[in-house]
C-alpha cells in the first residue's frame, strides 16, 4: 500500500512538472520584458541587442520557443525545428521567435552559447532571437529549468498551443498543421 501511494504521489508530481506553465489557450502570454540583452539584431554583420517585450508578439503567426541555454534543451525539440524548416512557411505572415535563457546555462559555456545563437541568427535572419540573460521570461511564464517550451500564437498574439517539455512526433505534426492553417487565415 505504501509503495502504491508513493507511486501515485510521484506520478502526480511528475504530471505537475510536465505541464507547468501559465499559458491558457485563447489568451495572450503573460506580459514580460527583457532589458538585459534582449532581441539580437544583425546589421551589416554586426551584432547588437535591443530591449524586447512580449507586446511585440502580435502581427504574425508565431512559434515561440523558449529554451534553456543548454544543448540538451535545444535537442528536446529539434524535430520541431526540422519540421519548421521543411514547412517553408511564408515570412510575411509567420515568424519563429526563439527565446534563449542564458541564465540557465552550464557554467563556463556562455561564450559557446552566444556563438551558437549568433550563428543561428545569421543562418535564419528572418527569425527573431531573444537572449534573456536573467531568466525573466522563464519566471514570468513559469517554465521548467533546463527545458524547452513551445507556444503557438495566432497573428493577434493569442495562444493556440503550448507545451513545456519535449513534443511527441504527433505534437510536432499538430503544431505544423496548426501554424499552416493559421497563416492561411
Amino acid at each position: 500500500m505504501l509503495l502504491r501511494s508513493l507511486l501515485v504521489i510521484t506520478f502526480m508530481t511528475f504530471s505537475l512538472f510536465a505541464s507547468a506553465h501559465n499559458f491558457t489557450v485563447g489568451q495572450r502570454v503573460a506580459p514580460v520584458g527583457v532589458d538585459d540583452k534582449g532581441e539580437l539584431n544583425d546589421v551589416n554583420d554586426q551584432f547588437s541587442y535591443s530591449k524586447w517585450n512580449s507586446a511585440r508578439l502580435p502581427g504574425k503567426v508565431r512559434i515561440v520557443q523558449h529554451m534553456a541555454g543548454r544543448s540538451s534543451a535545444k535537442a528536446l525539440n529539434e524535430p520541431l525545428i526540422t519540421a519548421i524548416r521543411a514547412a517553408s512557411l511564408p515570412h510575411d505572415r509567420y515568424q519563429t521567435t526563439t527565446i534563449v535563457n542564458t541564465d540557465d546555462a552550464i557554467i563556463g559555456t556562455g561564450l559557446f552559447v552566444r556563438k551558437s545563437i549568433e550563428s543561428g541568427k545569421r543562418e535564419f535572419p528572418w527569425s527573431q532571437v531573444i537572449v534573456d540573460s536573467n531568466g525573466v521570461v522563464k519566471k514570468a511564464w513559469e517554465l521548467q529549468p533546463e527545458s524547452s517550451a513551445v507556444i503557438v500564437l495566432d497573428k493577434n498574439g493569442v495562444v493556440k498551443f503550448a507545451k513545456d517539455g519535449q513534443l511527441t512526433p504527433q505534437e510536432v505534426q499538430q503544431v505544423i498543421t496548426l501554424v499552416d492553417q493559421l497563416v492561411k487565415e
